[in-house]
C-alpha cells in the first residue's frame, strides 16, 4: 500500500512538472483559451465518471471550444488524499477534481459536514431538492470563504452507500471487532465507533489490496462504484443499509477560479447544472445495472428491513455533528417529502 501511495505522489509530481499551471493561448479576438485539468478517482462508466464528461462535453460547447476540460479518470493523478494538497495549492497543476463530501468535512467545513451525517437523506429526491435551493449554494461557497483554496462548483451522487465485507454481512452486530476502512473525517471514524468496529484508514487507491490482505476487512462504497472498483471480487458481501448519500461535489482551484472572466465563471457554472441533471437521471438507471451486474457475478446483498438498530449505532455521532449548524441541518431535513 505505502508502494501505491508512493507511486500517486510521483505521479502528482511528474503531472505538476510537465504541465504549466493553466496552459493559455490568445484567440484573434483577444479572448483566453483555457486547458484545465480536472481529476477523477473513479474509473470510466461510473455514475461520476459520466457526470464529469457531461460537464466537460458542455464546457467545451458552451465555450465554443475556448475552454477545454483535459479529464482524467480511473484515479490517474492519486487518489483525494494525494491531489488535495496539490488542487489547494497557489499554482496548482490540478484545476478541478470531483469530491466527496466526507473529505471537505474533514477539512473543516462544517457546513458541507452536513451533508455526510448518516440518515440524512430519505430518498434521492430529497437530495436533489436540497441540490438545487440556496441552502446548496451556501454550502458549496463555503470552502471558498474560508480560504481552503478551492471552491464548489455543483453538486451530484453516486447512490446511497452500503457496507461490503470478505464476510457475510446480516446486521449490526457483524461489525463488532471488523476492520473497518473509512475515510478520515471525523462523521465516518463516528460511525465505526457506534458499530463498535476498528476503524482503519486506507487510501482509495489502495483498498482492494487491503481487502486481499486482511489489512481491511469492510468498506463501504454506493453500489456502483462497488462493482467498477471490482470489490465484489474480494469482498462480496453487501448489506444494503444506506447509511449515507454518497454527495459529491465538483470543486475547482480558488485562484483559478478568480483568474476567470465573469463569462467563463459563468459557463463552468451552467456547465455544472447540466452535468447535475445528467447525473440526477442517469444515477439511479446506472445503479439498478450495476447491482444485476454484481449478482450475476456472485455478489450477495442483504436487505435492510429495519433501520432502528443502525440509527441508534449512529446516534451519538449523528447529535455530534448536527450541532455544526443546527438550524441549517433542520433546513435541509424539512426539505424531504
Amino acid at each position: 500500500m505505502k508502494v501505491l501511495s508512493f507511486l500517486s505522489v510521483i505521479i502528482i509530481s511528474l503531472f505538476s512538472f510537465f504541465s504549466c499551471n493553466i496552459k493559455t493561448t490568445r484567440t484573434e479576438n483577444n479572448e483566453k483559451e483555457l486547458t484545465l485539468v480536472m481529476a477523477e478517482v473513479n474509473p470510466d462508466g461510473t455514475i461520476v465518471a459520466e457526470m464529469d464528461k457531461a460537464f466537460k462535453q458542455k464546457v467545451e460547447e458552451l465555450s465554443n471550444g475556448k475552454i477545454k476540460i483535459d479529464l482524467q479518470l480511473g484515479g490517474t493523478l492519486g487518489d483525494e488524499e494525494n491531489i488535495m494538497p496539490v488542487i489547494r495549492g497557489e499554482n496548482s497543476s490540478i484545476h478541478l477534481m470531483r469530491i466527496s463530501a466526507f473529505s471537505l468535512a474533514a477539512r473543516g467545513c462544517t457546513k458541507t459536514s452536513l451533508l455526510a451525517i448518516p440518515f440524512t437523506f430519505k430518498n434521492r429526491e430529497h437530495f436533489w431538492t436540497f441540490a438545487t435551493s440556496d441552502s446548496a449554494n451556501t454550502i458549496l461557497n463555503e470552502p471558498y470563504e474560508k480560504k481552503l483554496g478551492v471552491k464548489g462548483l455543483f453538486y451530484g451522487e453516486e447512490g446511497f452507500r452500503h457496507f461490503f465485507a470478505t464476510k457475510k454481512l446480516s446486521g449490526t452486530s457483524d461489525f463488532e471487532g471488523m476492520k473497518l476502512r473509512i475515510t478520515s473525517d471525523k462523521i465516518m471514524k463516528g460511525v465505526a465507533e457506534g458499530l463498535k468496529a476498528e476503524p482503519v484508514s486506507i487510501g482509495f487507491g489502495d483498498l482492494l489490496v487491503a481487502l486481499q490482505t486482511g489489512l481491511a476487512d469492510s468498506a463501504e462504497q454506493p453500489i456502483a462504484n462497488y462493482l467498477a472498483n471490482h470489490f465484489h471480487k474480494v469482498a462480496p458481501n453487501m448489506i444494503l443499509d444506506g447509511h449515507t448519500l454518497g454527495v459529491t461535489e465538483v470543486i475547482i482551484n480558488s485562484n483559478v477560479w478568480d483568474s476567470l472572466s465573469n463569462s467563463q465563471q459563468h459557463i463552468l457554472q451552467v456547465a455544472g447544472s447540466y452535468a447535475g441533471e445528467v447525473c440526477r437521471k442517469f444515477s439511479q438507471e446506472a445503479e439498478d445495472k450495476a447491482k444485476a451486474q454484481l449478482i450475476a457475478e456472485g455478489a450477495v446483498f442483504t436487505e435492510v428491513n429495519d433501520l432502528t438498530p443502525w440509527k441508534q449505532a449512529c446516534e451519538k455521532i449523528i447529535s455530534e455533528s448536527s450541532k455544526a449548524d443546527p438550524d441549517l441541518y433542520q433546513k435541509i431535513l424539512d426539505m424531504a417529502k
